[in-house]
């Protein structure tokens, strides 16, 4: 059975896998009770060979993760760092180290999905967009500020206002409502823009697909058609460790 861990910068996902097949899967939240919580969501599962990470945050967080799994597991993290190419997938960065894994992982989904030529998107803290060819090779990609992001970025920098509530609308006649709908259509002006420039290289309109945990709020005020995806990172896990773990003894 493989353990599979995605640390991002909200929560930690996992799930257990074993001969390919889903056995299990859960999320808990950094400012939750961490150990607590995977020690009753792992401590039930039988046979766990390997255990695989890919992680966006800082070293001691990944540091708890590790000491956790071995309490829990006795078992060390193999950390996958973004390589220059793997399952058919070749990052476009110069220095491929500094792409985030978290979106070469959605990529390899994405390609091994059968959804390439695409545009994957992801909404969350961060906004970032990739542009994936037929042949998996990424054209590279973006990244701004997620739409809360910047609402907070606003709050937090401007003495007068102060977090509350808004809707999303073409035109607002009250703050709350104007910077709503200032930083969700910036967002989509973003997307749409990206879409568009990459759509020649992609030879055509290419799939959109969306994931984050902001996904599904944004996708109704995109003029394109979109999917939406969940767990990328750990199904792009998955296909990286299945390639993998055959030449990797238990740890």
């Amino acid at each position: 059975m493989k353990l599979l861990l995605d640390l991002g910068n909200t929560r930690l996902k996992w799930a257990a896998l074993d001969r390919g097949m889903h056995i299990a899967q859960g999320a808990v939240a950094w400012n939750d009770d961490v150990e607590s919580a995977l020690a009753a969501a792992w401590g039930s599962l039988d046979g766990v060979a390997h255990i695989y990470g890919a992680s966006v945050v800082d070293a001691a967080k990944e540091a708890r993760v590790e000491a956790m799994a071995k309490a829990i597991r006795a078992r060390s993290v193999v950390w996958l760092r973004t390589p220059a190419e793997a399952c058919g997938v070749r990052s476009a960065y110069v220095e491929p180290e500094r792409l985030g894994v978290d979106r070469f992982l959605a990529m390899v989904s994405a390609y091994h999905n059968g959804d390439a030529p695409c545009v994957l998107v992801g909404v969350g803290t961060a906004l970032t967009l990739d542009a994936l060819d037929g042949e998996g090779r990424h054209l590279g990609g973006l990244i701004a500020p997620g739409p809360q992001l910047m609402q907070q970025s606003l709050w937090g920098a401007t003495a007068r206002l102060h977090p509350e509530p808004g809707r999303v609308l073409d035109v607002a006649d009250n703050t709350a409502d104007a910077i709503a709908s200032g930083c969700w259509q910036a967002a989509v002006a973003l997307i749409e823009r990206f879409v568009a420039r990459m759509s020649p290289r992609l030879g055509g309109a290419p799939r959109v697909i969306l994931g984050g945990g902001d996904a599904a709020q944004l996708q109704p005020l995109l003029a394109l058609p979109t999917q939406l995806t969940e767990d990328s990172v750990l199904r792009g896990l998955a296909v990286w460790a299945e390639a993998h773990s055959t030449t990797m003894p238990p740890l």
